[in-house]
């Protein structure tokens, strides 16, 4: 009972510092995005006489995008915020599969504990490390329990299975943080580069709409500020689709290993049982 609510705690305080976090990274891009769009793009020397209200240089990139409107600011911090979760959860999912390659840990466990060589499947626990290797641990010490008190298969089973159950609920929820955030940057970056768009193009329409001789100026920069955040709102939901799946792919397979060494290690049991 008191491991259980230990565990409780744990993950209640990791969670709170994981959503601090996040608030302060999501904080951060933004105003980098905002200082880059205003100090970088909308530096002097990227305009026609030095003036960010004038036209862009020819082929200057920098002020074009610059002139891509408010908007743009905010989809870039958008961008620089999926690079940033996208590293930050690399390494901590790197971590989780500790050292070495995972499946041939799981593989060298699961042939240790069929032998009946516990003792030799923890120091490869110990090895390897990492969130797997400890859901793992905990099964295996668990196992070593429920057979020192002689525990019938089937209740042994579900006293294993529970504890790898718990050992996991505390090890892998960290593994998903903040992939909600990547998840919803794929939505976001679309909408807000859908809304720069319409902007463009409304600025685009009352260049058309004046008396007289439409403004191509005032045209020109309606389109191009639509392009531009056309262009940064699927680029920013495209890398994020592409880091959310390759995660989500990434933990799907570690649960999998630690059901499958969960699997051996229940079996291991009952064949030991069924042997005396």
């Amino acid at each position: 009972m008191t491991k259980a609510s230990n565990a409780s705690v744990q993950k209640s305080e990791g969670s709170k510092s994981s959503n601090v976090f996040a608030s302060l990274t999501i904080l951060f891009c933004i105003i980098l995005g905002i200082l880059v769009w205003k100090f970088v793009m909308g530096d002097g020397s990227n305009f026609v006489d030095g003036n960010p209200e004038g036209h862009p240089l020819p082929g200057n990139y920098l002020g074009m995008v610059y002139k891509g409107g408010y908007i743009v600011p905010v989809l870039m911090g958008l961008l620089i915020m999926t690079f940033v979760f996208s590293i930050e959860r690399f390494f901590v999912i790197s971590k989780a599969a500790g050292k070495g390659d995972v499946e041939k840990f799981v593989k060298t466990v699961q042939v240790q504990v069929a032998a009946g060589n516990i003792d030799a499947a923890l120091e490869e626990c110990d090895k390897q490390q990492g969130s797997v290797a400890n859901v793992v641990k905990a099964g295996l010490i668990k196992y070593l329990e429920v057979k020192r008190e002689g525990f019938d298969s089937e209740k042994a089973s579900e006293i294993i299975q529970h504890e790898i159950e718990q050992a996991t609920t505390l090890e892998m929820p960290m593994l998903e943080k903040n992939l909600t955030v990547l998840s919803t940057l794929v939505s976001l970056g679309t909408l807000l580069g859908l809304m720069g768009t319409v902007s463009g193009m409304i600025k685009a329409f009352a260049g058309l709409a004046t008396a007289g001789t439409p403004d191509q100026a005032q045209l020109a920069n309606g389109i191009s500020e639509a392009l531009i955040n056309t262009l940064t709102g699927i680029s920013t939901s495209a890398f994020a689709i592409i880091a959310y799946s390759y995660f989500t792919s990434k933990i799907d397979t570690l649960t999998y290993f630690i059901d499958e060494a969960g699997f051996t290690i229940t079996q291991a049991y009952r064949r030991a049982k069924a042997i005396v």
